[in-house]
């Protein structure tokens, strides 16, 4: 019996069992879309999307930057401007509590960080919103620190690329906030006059004011894949018109099919769209992105 008792007495494998954490966290999370179980550590080496459907899940406007600028280049500008509150203004809650507990929640003060670095070597002004901040809303101090940062261009002659995420006009601010359509839009008219080139990027989700303004006047327009790009979501669409909106017709997919944008680029290939783009707006030999 000893052959018997020699070959079934085999080295077992030895298993590494994860310790669940204090808080309960293990480590593993259930994809929202293709509900796939995927690891945190996965998640973040694949640029927080599902490794196993692509999935675009929201990153901040920090990891935006980290992403598309070069290594220690970024300087961050107009990091004193915080939004006040002109008209006092008070829903459920008021809008300073408001301002209070996104700065709290967030490691930003302000629903856009703005500033210059390089992208392959290309100098640029660059703006990134970050939904995380009120939605993302454009206020006064949104549109106002986006338009010096166009103007800071004119001057230094650089491209513009500004990573659209937002919900649209700030409430709160009621006019203060409409009118940075207008602000941003007309320096971007002067921008355009000067001859640069301006790449917008609009992310997850894309709409309202920001849609209906700077968001939609690149020179060329990118968008990252099954994002939400509208003014009115789908859910204000179907209250207006008492149907539903057929399926996918906000999303980049089904712009990028009528014209409205010019390519549906995943996270892990924008910054070499993008560095192609610079290589291609600057005359030098172009580097073509691997898709």
């Amino acid at each position: 019996m000893r052959w018997c008792v020699r070959l079934f007495s085999y080295d077992k494998p030895k298993i590494k069992v994860q310790k669940i954490k204090a808080d309960g966290f293990s480590g593993w999370l259930k994809c929202t879309h293709c509900h796939e179980m995927i690891h945190a550590n996965e998640l973040g080496q694949n640029f927080n999307c599902c490794p196993k459907c692509s999935y675009h899940y929201r990153i901040t406007a920090t990891e935006r930057i980290q992403l598309l600028a070069d290594k220690d280049s970024w300087r961050p500008l107009y990091t004193n401007l915080k939004s006040q509150d002109p008209l006092k203004f008070v829903d459920t809650a008021t809008y300073q509590s408001r301002l209070a507990k996104a700065r709290k929640d967030n490691t930003e003060s302000e629903g856009v960080l703005v500033g210059l670095c390089t992208i392959g070597d290309h100098p640029v002004a660059l703006g990134v919103m970050d939904f995380n901040f009120m939605a993302g809303s454009m206020g006064a101090v949104v549109g106002e620190k986006l338009t010096r940062l166009i103007e800071r261009a004119i001057i230094s002659q650089l491209p513009v690329i500004i990573v659209c995420a937002s919900g649209g006009a700030r409430m709160q601010e009621s006019v203060f906030s409409l009118m940075q359509m207008a602000k941003t839009s007309a320096a971007l008219a002067k921008f355009h006059e000067a001859g640069l080139p301006y790449i917008s990027i609009l992310t997850n989700p894309t709409s309202g004011g920001v849609t209906a303004s700077f968001a939609s006047l690149g020179d060329v327009i990118i968008a990252e894949p099954k994002a939400l790009i509208c003014f009115a979501g789908p859910r204000v669409v179907a209250q207006v018109i008492g149907e539903d909106l057929p399926e996918g017709a906000q999303k980049s997919e089904f712009l990028l099919e009528h014209g409205m944008i010019d390519k549906v680029v995943e996270r892990k290939q924008l910054k070499s769209t993008v560095q192609s783009l610079l290589d291609y707006f600057s005359c030098q030999e172009y580097t073509v992105s691997q898709e």
